[in-house]
């Protein structure tokens, strides 16, 4: 079974809260951090720990140990300067995840230039989806005819030189792979035979629940 991930979440507005709830419902440990008392209270019983501080104060995250955390997402609602401030702090900590949520293009722009990993805007996420939905019926990005399947893109690592026969991983993890890349391509191959060799590198996209990709460590 693959290991659970350690995130840490600052901001625990309805957002960071949804985030890291469901990370929780997928085993995984949360740390939440927010200034706000209610904030705190409200997510004291579904995450592994939470605090009420400030983590725009760099002194607060080295004494909460977050460069130990291998993943941090910052929610901090329409706050820019706190989040750019906590996403230099966490950088220069060493955190080598930061995942940050913007209100806007200039602030993503802004989030990346500070070194943010990955800077997502939710409602432009939301709108996209929506208006593809309504221009292009049967477009399906998130399986939205069932909440707990996904499609999931992995790394060949420990399988390497094994073929999709010898992994099983219908029968496995009751997954299905749908796609593979090779090392160095930028095209999928899809529908893959089940005796092709799988080399380090290569990529494959897996469809299933969102519970059983999890275990996957390929």
């Amino acid at each position: 079974m693959k290991a659970k991930i350690q995130i840490g979440i600052i901001g625990l507005g309805k957002f960071g809260f949804k985030f890291g709830k469901t990370l929780i419902d997928l085993g995984h440990e949360v740390l939440g951090i927010d200034t706000d008392e209610e904030r705190v209270k409200n997510a004291q019983y579904d995450f592994t720990q939470v605090y009420q501080a400030d983590a725009a104060n760099k002194e607060v995250l080295k004494q909460m140990r977050v460069d130990e955390l291998e993943h941090v997402l910052i929610s901090v609602g329409d706050a820019i300067a706190a989040s750019i401030m906590i996403s230099m702090y966490l950088k220069e900590l060493g955190v080598q995840n930061v995942w940050a949520k913007a209100i806007h293009h200039d602030h993503e722009k802004l989030l990346y230039k500070i070194g943010a990993d990955k800077v997502i805007i939710p409602e432009y996420m939301a709108a996209q989806l929506i208006a593809n939905r309504i221009a292009m019926p049967g477009f399906i990005e998130h399986l939205p005819f069932d909440e707990s399947m996904g499609i999931k893109e992995f790394t060949v690592k420990t399988w390497a030189k094994k073929t999709l026969k010898q992994i099983d991983m219908t029968n496995q993890y009751n997954v299905q792979v749908i796609a593979i890349k090779k090392f160095g391509q930028q095209d999928y191959s899809f529908i893959p035979k089940a005796g092709d060799i799988l080399k380090q590198g290569d990529s494959f996209v897996a469809i299933g629940t969102i519970a059983q990709l999890s275990k996957i460590n390929s």
